[in-house]
């Protein structure tokens, strides 16, 4: 197993940010450039790559509600302010009854189910078709529908 060596010249990122809001008290709150140049005077000996891990917390503490950005400021949520909502519709509040009611089954969905001790239903006859009814026609004396293409009668050899 092996041991990790953890240079501790600094704290961690988040909590450099929460004492840099604290010490520069603005009440609008504190914008990234500033919170990065109190880190830098006060913590002279930070790497190359101070900018982009200042960027890094302070979204991903956005993110988590931990700050709140409002108009390029950031600022340490109060206690008073509301838990940061996820994404989507908020669930709907659940129904609290009072002790003892009984909540009655909901309503089954779809098609009821068949009754297998019914008797089966007779079938019905299919109706007989008079000669009469085979090609009703209409008032206009045309069937219905669309009428059918007519093909073209080949021509003789002769001349027309």
């Amino acid at each position: 197993m092996a041991t990790e060596f953890v240079n501790k010249i600094h704290p961690e990122y988040p909590e450099m940010i929460y004492e840099a809001l604290d010490a520069l008290q603005q009440k609008e709150g504190s914008n990234k450039s500033s919170i990065s140049k109190y880190i830098e005077s006060k913590y002279g000996n930070l790497n190359d790559a101070h900018s982009k891990l200042l960027t890094y917390h302070l979204d991903r503490m956005k993110q988590t509600g931990e700050l709140i950005f409002l108009k390029n400021n950031y600022i340490k949520p109060g206690p008073d302010a509301p838990p940061k909502r996820g994404r989507g519709r908020p669930p709907k509040p659940k129904t609290t009854f009072p002790q003892g009611t009984e909540i009655a089954a909901p309503k089954p969905r779809g098609r009821p189910k068949k009754d297998p001790n019914a008797p089966p239903t007779p079938k019905k006859p299919k109706p007989t078709i008079a000669p009469s009814d085979l090609a009703p026609v209409s008032k206009t004396g045309r069937p219905r529908g669309r009428p059918r293409k007519i093909r073209p009668q080949p021509a003789q050899n002769g001349l027309e």
